[in-house]
């Protein structure tokens, strides 16, 4: 028998490995889809609370002003294709008919296209509340439009019969590669001082960062979150490269259990929108086989592939995301990323946060809306008028309406999204007024955005007018760039 030729040797040994690091068994596909669904329909609803503020033509996002925010044409989103209430309503609509298509099964694949298109355009109409759980999602629906999501627990799959017990193709490596990096990324940014030294955590889940009650009960543990702080660097840097140069039964599924618990904790203990269970959702296709044994039986069948035009566009979109994630992080030097480049990530919305969570510096932040009424009374119109607190009001970030608030004012001081603050002030104003009687109408109403070290108990508070209404000098502006030089005004990454 002849032996076989090196290069032979090699590359069946290439074939092998990833065949074992991008296999993905179909029933976690599956699971991956009917939670993306439900995802999507809770998201759905979720944003409807809001939908004449955050989606309306006299909103806080009036649609020139963002059109002009995004600048490029390449980012575009159906949302601005018309100024109108109806139409706005009828993209986010589309949302959530997607997401019900895609948990059913039915017509799977056309479904998730729609899904896409609808969630990146409700994305970049509301960019600045916007967390970096959006844009993942983004990427997982583009990724998933080349994937066999209905082969198994779908109503498409009773209609087919071929069946596919595993999918591999250049769109399953993309996905697994998708999770890499975000998490790989994640720990890269956690690389500096905050983390290393072990406070973090301990600072980011104060209900003046991210946490919620019992994240901010937590966060007061030192000797519990140091070492914690350093785990999660350690884990976000070590599980990908396990995931991908290590594809092992045994060890993948001791990766995947560990972030889905590292989501679930994220979710007990901070305010982070539909982020842990975005996260969550990503890690169900690398679940391993024998672990969908235990629930369901395995299905007979062959490999799923990909044809020959999805193959390409899906190669040219994995090679456009891998250099713009290795361009973020400084490997071709600070030369901006080529424009075919720059258009394919624009164009699928493959760009992501890839800092989330990076610097966590000893600090607490809050905003405050300082409205006074008609009748002499002083409140905090960002608290439903509960009474004005202007140090550290009770609940912080946690006492707004919900997350996408607590993302909006989060960024409201930065420059570039300053310019939504007048549309954000008039609003709440009106909004106020348009639901009380006339002696309890808003006169004047201040948005403040304030922080201070708690490192250093000497420090003092540094405070800014972020926005007013009616309309007048921005009296805190001129102290904006130190304002942003010596306290760290993050954004919301997760």
């Amino acid at each position: 028998m002849d032996r076989p030729q090196p290069d032979q040797g090699v590359g069946a040994a290439v074939r092998r490995f990833a065949e074992a690091a991008f296999t993905l068994d179909v029933r976690g596909l599956a699971a991956f889809r009917i939670s993306l669904g439900v995802i999507l329909i809770v998201d759905c609803l979720l944003r409807s609370r809001d939908f004449s503020t955050m989606f309306g033509p006299d909103g806080i996002f009036p649609p020139d002003e963002m059109r002009r925010f995004h600048g490029d044409p390449l980012r575009w989103s159906l949302a601005l294709a018309f100024d109108s209430p109806w139409w706005a309503a009828l993209v986010l609509a589309a949302e959530g008919i997607a997401g019900a298509c895609m948990a059913a099964g039915w017509y799977s694949r056309a479904a998730t296209i729609a899904a896409w298109v609808a969630v990146v355009s409700v994305t970049r109409r509301t960019a600045p509340a916007t967390n970096a759980g959006d844009v993942w999602l983004c990427c997982l629906l583009f990724w998933s439009m080349f994937l066999p999501l209905a082969e198994v627990w779908a109503m498409d799959a009773r209609r087919r019969r071929d069946r596919r017990a595993t999918a591999c193709s250049v769109a399953t490596a993309a996905f697994v590669l998708q999770s890499a990096f975000v998490y790989f990324g994640a720990g890269l940014a956690k690389c500096n001082e905050s983390w290393l030294s072990g406070e973090a955590m301990s600072h980011a889940l104060s209900v003046h960062d991210h946490g919620n009650r019992l994240g901010s009960l937590i966060g007061r543990l030192r000797w519990l979150t140091r070492p914690l702080t350093w785990c999660v660097v350690a884990a976000e840097l070590a599980g990908p490269v396990l995931l991908v140069a290590a594809p092992v039964a045994r060890v993948r599924a001791m990766v995947v259990a560990a972030f889905i618990v590292f989501h679930v904790v994220i979710w007990m203990t901070m305010s982070v929108g539909l982020f842990a269970w975005i996260g969550i959702t990503a890690w169900l296709p690398l679940v391993p086989s024998r672990w969908w044994d235990a629930v369901s039986s395995r299905p007979e069948g062959g490999v799923a592939g990909l044809g020959r035009v999805p193959t390409v566009v899906c190669t040219t979109a994995l090679a456009v995301a891998t250099i713009s994630f290795l361009h973020y992080w400084g490997v071709f030097g600070t030369a901006r990323l080529p424009r075919p480049i720059a258009a394919g990530v624009a164009i699928g919305c493959l760009d992501q946060e890839w800092s989330m969570f990076g610097s966590v510096p000893p600090q607490e932040q809050w905003v405050y809306g300082r409205a006074e009424l008609a009748d002499g009374r002083v409140v905090d119109l960002l608290r439903g008028g509960r009474p004005l607190e202007r140090e550290r009001p009770d609940g912080g970030f946690i006492s707004l309406a919900h997350h996408r608030w607590h993302k909006l004012f989060w960024m409201l001081p930065r420059p570039h999204i300053r310019v939504f603050a007048p549309a954000t002030a008039a609003r709440l104003a009106r909004e106020w007024n348009d639901t009380h009687p006339p002696e309890q109408r808003v006169v004047s109403l201040e948005i403040r955005f304030a922080a201070q070290s708690v490192s250093r108990p000497d420090a003092a508070l540094q405070e800014m007018l972020v926005a007013a209404w009616p309309p007048r000098g921005q009296e805190g502006e001129g102290n904006l760039d130190r304002l942003l030089e010596s306290v760290d005004v993050r954004s919301a990454g997760r």
